[in-house]
């Protein structure tokens, strides 16, 4: 099954299968399925590795993301705009000079997990002023323009 990233931020993925839930089962009975998918939402454990996991999914045969100066400046930018502005993704993607570099600096910043979203969100208020975006809404913000590099590309 694929994850499946909704408007809001959050990811529809698949549940890890429980191996010891049928052991409370009598013989002859049938354990009852559970839920085989779970929703997270930014912020939530296990929320950042989803969201790297559903951005490979779009383009599986990219490679491992490198981060390069300007992609990375690029990235704090977009993303200090879409704070400041969360209705306006499209036009602070539309405004980036290279958005395949930026969409690779922000996916390197995903692999990272949460310590490397905090880091990127403290060097995005340090560079562009303001205060730190908690881990969860900078990675939301991420999500939302990879989201739209990706759709801008197709």
């Amino acid at each position: 099954m694929d994850i499946i990233r909704h408007e809001d931020g959050s990811l529809t993925v698949p549940r890890p299968v429980d191996r010891h839930a049928s052991d409370d089962v009598a013989p002859g009975e049938v354990a009852e399925a559970g839920s085989t998918t779970m929703l997270l939402h930014p912020g939530e454990g296990g929320y950042n590795e989803a969201l790297a996991e559903w951005d490979l999914q779009q383009d599986p045969t990219r490679g491992a993301a490198v981060s390069t100066a300007s992609g990375r400046e690029e990235a704090m930018a977009v993303v200090h705009a879409v704070a400041e502005d969360p209705k306006h993704v499209h036009e602070a993607v539309e405004s980036l000079t290279d958005p395949e570099a930026s969409a690779e600096a922000l996916r390197h910043v995903l692999v990272g997990g949460n310590p490397s979203v905090q880091a990127f969100a403290g060097e995005v208020a340090e560079a562009e002023g303001g205060d730190a975006l908690p881990p969860h809404k900078a990675t939301k913000i991420i999500g939302e323009v990879l989201a739209e590099i990706d759709t801008a590309a197709s």
